[in-house]
């Protein structure tokens, strides 16, 4: 049943929830119980990394990327945080997604990052996507997402606005001929 975690979800045209209009999301957990998953290319246009350091009162938040964006990482618990990053860090909290892919979800990460010793590579994101037991089946089933293997560089080095039609090309699709019908053989 975990067959998707660690796998991009691409939102297919004419999905209908805006907020997952042109969406990548990188699932991070799949099971019967359910899925979770941060959407990697979304960011927030009013939320820095230098402005979250300084509300959380970290002692450095000169260390933090000039100017890059926090990302929305889905609808849910939009206060709940989430770095995504690279294998150059690890805590005992770390899960591994994907090849080269990690995310962590422990105040102890910004601090790090803070310190300098965070992980260069990475997106912080604040809320996350979640789906119930075999909801996101039937999304599936009914042409929301196309599921994709994972890319380290459309996570971290892609523009955000970049990224949905490099995933969809990564699996053959020129996104310029998806239509928002779907339909059934």
């Amino acid at each position: 049943m975990d067959a998707l975690t660690g796998k991009f979800l691409i939102a297919m045209p004419g999905m209908g929830d805006p907020r997952f209009d042109r969406s990548v999301i990188l699932l991070c957990e799949h099971s019967e119980d359910g899925a979770l998953g941060l959407i990697v290319n979304k960011p927030l246009l009013d939320l820095t990394e230098n402005e979250l350091f300084t509300q959380l009162s970290l002692e450095s938040p000169a260390a933090a990327k000039d100017g890059a964006p926090i990302y929305f990482g889905g609808p849910v618990d939009p206060s709940r945080g989430f770095v995504v990053h690279g294998a150059d860090y690890g805590s005992d909290t770390t899960l591994q997604v994907a090849e080269g892919v990690a995310m962590t979800a422990t105040l102890q990460v910004l601090q790090d990052i803070a310190e300098g010793s965070g992980p260069a590579k990475r997106r912080i994101m604040l809320g996350y996507s979640g789906w119930g037991p075999g909801q996101l089946e039937a999304e599936l089933q009914q042409n929301g997402w196309l599921a994709a293997d994972p890319s380290a560089a459309l996570i971290f080095a892609a523009e955000p606005d970049a990224a949905w039609a490099g995933a969809l090309e990564s699996l053959g699709i020129n996104p310029l001929l998806l239509s928002e019908a779907g339909g059934r053989a």
